[in-house]
């Protein structure tokens, strides 16, 4: 609450309120708060201004500098004695599902996936949760790799007593985060267990772990797309998903992969994470790359920011402490990027391209109003997927000759807010369309090659 001394005049209208702040600028969505509906609960009696921003996320990086211009701008107005402004967040997804589930009480869910396995997605995942617990949030984290479970290792909590109350799993604590794994409930040696059954842990974990209020639920995926990834996606109403890769080509090639599942089932993906980017010499004092750099390759590709680029350092995978990684400006940069693209995700009203399948073109219709056709065998031609450009020389794979004249488009799904993908005629569907990329075709510059 501002105190702004005894001011002469009449108590400003509710109008004239909201006209100061029109021009705090939400830096991500690029509009005003007042515009955004970000004010709430706007009251104004005697000389004393209250009211509620509230926010896309707990988590927002601006929060403070919202409050502190709100309480600025209001008490600037002839008649404001005083301006209390109270901050929160939207309300989270309603989470459907059986009479149990724990679900209720978290605001939000964020996947973290790999279509492959030894990319670091669990490290990642760790590191996202203890920067939001250091934020000062409270955070938990599943690890639902029944094959691989990675939790027990990483926070060095090896067969702790895992516990029922009141027909509840009571999830550990590690160092004031809660987490909760298959390993914990298995012993050190492999999991020999058919997919259903799989299936039927994992969900169990999911709905009968007994959370309590959290603002924020990290579940570390198992790798790949399958049907037990499906069903995690869907039963727990996921806000968003990140996906973790490395530059390998091999990584690469299963992006697309983990793209599509999760379009499939309405989840956004919010960006994605390069892990083992880099690391720097200690002895020449040089930054090298050694799988090479593809954060522009991976836009240019997907369409799809990159949240943050991780080096190859020692001791990143010891989470044990909630101080772990608490000097590591990477990482306070990637959950930064990471909270604006959740808030950009909730409150995103972006008018996009509409295209459709015309005879024997793609047809999109531009924001603007403008429009363009792109004969099918000229966008075929185009695909940068692994299938059609090698991963590694960039070299054209798919001969354009092999295409048939009239190659048809069987099916458009729009990805998010980013690119479509097209299934053909001819079989082909991993190509990932970006709007840019569409752009150059349609402007009749050939698009650049990934």
């Amino acid at each position: 609450m501002a105190l702004f001394g005894s001011k002469d005049g009449k108590a400003p209208t509710e109008e004239e309120v909201l006209d100061s702040m029109r021009h705090i600028i939400d830096p991500d969505l690029g509009k005003d708060i007042v515009s955004l509906g970000f004010i709430k609960n706007l009251e104004i009696k005697d000389n004393h201004v209250s009211f509620t921003v509230e926010l896309t996320t707990p988590a927002c990086p601006v929060k403070e500098v919202f409050k502190k211009d709100c309480e600025t701008a209001v008490g600037k107005l002839p008649g404001v004695d005083k301006v209390t402004v109270n901050m929160s967040a939207m309300e989270p997804k309603q989470r459907q599902g059986s009479d149990v589930n724990t679900l209720g009480t978290v605001d939000t869910i964020i996947a973290v996936s790999s279509c492959k396995g030894g990319v670091g997605k669990s490290t990642v995942a760790g590191h996202i949760a203890r920067q939001l617990q250091r934020e000062g949030y409270s955070v938990g984290l599943l690890d639902t790799d029944m094959y691989g479970p990675s939790a027990p290792t990483l926070f060095n909590r090896h067969r702790p007593d895992v516990f029922m109350r009141k027909d509840m799993i009571q999830p550990v604590d590690a160092d004031g985060l809660k987490i909760m794994s298959l390993g914990f409930l298995m012993d050190d040696g492999p999991a020999v267990v058919r997919g259903p059954i799989v299936s039927g842990y994992t969900q169990q974990l999911l709905r009968q772990t007994d959370w309590g209020k959290l603002d924020y639920l990290i579940v570390d995926m198992p790798p790949g797309t399958g049907d037990i990834q499906l069903t995690l996606v869907q039963q727990a109403a996921i806000d968003g998903a990140v996906i973790v890769t490395t530059p390998q080509a091999l990584s690469l090639v299963d992006v697309a992969r983990g793209i599509l599942m999760f379009e499939k089932v309405n989840v956004p993906v919010l960006g994605l994470v390069e892990n083992m980017s880099y690391f720097d010499c200690d002895d020449c004092g040089k930054r090298h790359h050694p799988f090479g750099s593809s954060s522009q390759t991976l836009k240019d590709r997907f369409g799809i920011s990159t949240l943050g680029e991780l080096p190859i350092v020692p001791g990143i995978s010891n989470l044990e402490n909630k101080d772990a990684g608490g000097d590591r400006e990477d990482i306070r940069l990637l959950v930064e990027n990471l909270n604006r693209a959740i808030g950009m995700q909730r409150i995103s009203a972006e008018v996009l391209p509409v295209v459709t399948a015309g005879h024997g073109t793609i047809d999109i219709t531009w924001p603007d109003g403008s429009r363009a056709s792109i004969p099918n065998r000229e966008v075929r031609a185009s695909c940068q997927c692994a299938s059609c450009v090698h991963e590694y020389t960039g070299e054209q794979l798919l001969d354009p000759e092999s295409i048939p004249e009239d190659i048809k488009c069987n099916d458009i799904t729009v990805l998010g807010n980013y690119a479509v993908s097209i299934a053909w005629g001819d079989g082909h569907s991993s190509g990932i369309f970006t709007w840019d990329h569409l752009r150059q075709l349609a402007g009749g510059t050939p698009a650049a090659a990934s």
